[in-house]
């Protein structure tokens, strides 16, 4: 059975084409579409019809590319930056009578879920209780479990890319007083989300996500091109020390760094924070970087419960409202 997953994020549209053999989707083809969303949209306002045309493309390029390569329609879903638009069903609604694609948004606490059990999978057992930090465009993930799914799961607005907005609008060098604003306004919203995590006592830390595996690098890790098997470890020590040589620079330079991608330099440095100080509250030392995430979440739930799960998914997407901006939350699993 050969599937795809079209993940429409802050920055782009990311397309997977992969087998399912022995319950594992084994990649086939990957292919990605730069929008970078994140610069056009302003948090909590519509999405501009200019880049609702950009959007439609790209997903209708990624289904496209899809099918040439056998698989079945893609599951299409869109995190923050579509998720919290005011606009949102009004977008949804396009880009499925444009290019066919039933485009569905996840609640954050799902994008959470998803991302675990990829998490999960690619860790196996062996790394008992686990927890992860994924952090967006729009907001940071966290999850914690002992089995398959998390126990606990909470989406916070501490995405890269909204804090950017929020904290350094000026994409100059920022001042100290912008980062301690910046670390003072993470800590307020981590503090019971963090205690949880550290009264769990989990055995096992895994972040993911680009912002992470991009600080990852700039910590010391291997590049991408070693493959996804290389053990790469994120050490919080290291990225304290990150947080000041991001500091230091102006958004336009920080891709001189190791590891930092021009797109993603301006937000680089939130993420940093957000990074840190997430692991610091909750008492992580060490973290390892997982390639797998909510796009592997998607296919192993299609392989091990069926359609009819993202079918339901989809149609809760129409239906709700868009819960953007949202406050501190903490939602229990329902496995």
């Amino acid at each position: 059975m050969r599937m795809s997953v079209v993940d429409v994020g802050s920055n782009t549209v990311r397309l997977v084409v992969a087998d399912a053999r022995d319950g594992v989707p084994l990649p086939v083809h990957t292919a990605k579409w730069r929008l970078r969303l994140s610069e056009q949209v302003v948090p909590g306002q519509d999405i501009p019809p200019g880049a609702v045309e950009q959007l439609v493309h790209a997903v209708d390029e990624a289904s496209a590319t899809a099918v040439r390569w056998g698989a079945s329609a893609p599951s299409a879903f869109a995190t923050t930056v579509v998720r919290g638009a005011p606009n949102r069903l009004q977008v949804l609604r396009t880009v499925r009578a444009r290019t066919g694609v039933a485009l569905c948004t996840l609640p954050g606490e799902v994008e959470a879920e998803l991302t675990f059990l990829g998490a999960r999978r690619w860790m196996g057992w062996r790394s008992g209780p686990l927890v992860l930090l994924d952090i967006g465009g729009g907001s940071l993930e966290v999850a914690f479990g002992r089995g398959r799914l998390p126990d606990f799961v909470a989406s916070l607005p501490l995405g890269a890319g909204r804090l950017t907005h929020e904290f350094f609008p000026d994409g100059q060098v920022p001042s100290p007083e912008q980062l301690k604003a910046l670390r003072r306004s993470i800590r307020h919203q981590l503090r019971d989300v963090a205690a949880r995590v550290r009264w769990e006592g989990p055995r096992t830390a895994v972040v993911t996500s680009r912002t992470f595996q991009q600080l990852g690098r700039l910590c010391g890790a291997s590049p991408g091109r070693h493959g996804p098997f290389e053990e790469r470890e994120l050490h919080r020590a290291a990225l304290r020390r990150a947080v000041g040589r991001l500091a230091a620079l102006p958004p336009d330079r920080r891709a001189e760094l190791p590891g930092i991608s021009a797109p993603r330099a301006a937000q680089s440095l939130a993420g940093a924070v957000v990074g840190h100080t997430a692991m610091k509250l909750a008492g992580l030392r060490t973290a390892t970087v997982c390639p797998w995430a909510i796009r592997e979440g998607v296919l192993l739930r299609h392989i091990e419960d069926g359609p009819a799960w993202w079918e339901r998914i989809s149609q809760e997407s129409e239906d709700a409202a868009p819960p953007d901006p949202v406050p501190l939350r903490i939602a229990t699993s329902a496995n």
